[in-house]
């Protein structure tokens, strides 16, 4: 009988994860020539990779950022940007999701996840972010399953910094391996110096909604219009 059970779960996750994700295709951006994946969770369209356009300001100071500072780590994990610069930074056709479209996804994710688990009696909504990790690249085995298609990848972040000399700034680069940032459009509501991100960590299969100082620079993941 448990022979059975474990078959009609295994049947029924894959029927969930195909009702989910649609077949993965990719799409160019016309501003540098650079071609990105993009999956579909539920309703919305979301690029399967982290943006990697170079983005600058009215002077000409970059306003993202390679993480490590090292620009071959650009290739592999996208650029990190700052609040401002990630609120302009995507193709056209796509825009920075707000919190309210990261947090629809989450409960695509999770929806499918307990009507794939629902006949073993297993289902467990805490572990979404697991469904949303790469499947390699996160520190102490902390990498994800990929199930949907998003491929989370571990970039780190940039702290902010003060420019002193009319420069762009750069600050401390920390994270890469164990954390991910995504940041969304919208503000804090308490503390507007502050934004909202999607964070994932190597050490946890949650996935969840944290705010921080909006001059630091972190990875984009653009959903389409």
């Amino acid at each position: 009988m448990n022979k059975l059970v474990g078959m009609i779960y295994a049947v029924s996750m894959m029927v969930a994860v195909l009702a989910l994700v649609a077949c993965s295709e990719s799409f160019t951006d016309d501003r540098d020539g650079q071609s990105y994946s993009m999956v579909k969770i539920g309703e919305q369209v979301w690029m399967a990779e982290n943006l990697n356009f170079a983005s600058v300001d009215a002077a000409g100071n970059s306003t993202s950022f390679c993480p490590e500072g090292d620009a071959r780590k650009c290739k592999e994990y996208g650029r990190l940007y700052t609040w401002e610069a990630a609120k302009s930074a995507c193709p056209a056709g796509w825009h920075l999701p707000a919190a309210e479209e990261f947090d629809a996804m989450l409960m695509a994710v999770m929806a499918a996840d307990v009507r794939g688990a629902a006949m073993a009696q297993a289902a467990n909504v805490t572990t979404v972010g697991r469904l949303l990790k790469s499947t390699s690249g996160w520190f102490k085995n902390g990498n994800g399953t990929d199930a949907v298609g998003f491929n989370a990848l571990p970039a780190g972040y940039m702290s902010a910094a003060e420019s002193t000399d009319g420069n762009s700034a750069v600050g401390k680069f920390d994270g890469i391996g164990g954390y991910a940032y995504f940041w969304s459009a919208t503000t804090d509501a308490q503390e507007p110096a502050f934004a909202q991100y999607l964070f994932l960590d190597f050490s946890s299969p949650v996935a969840g909604l944290n705010s921080f100082d909006k001059g630091s620079a972190r990875s984009v993941r653009c959903v389409k219009n």
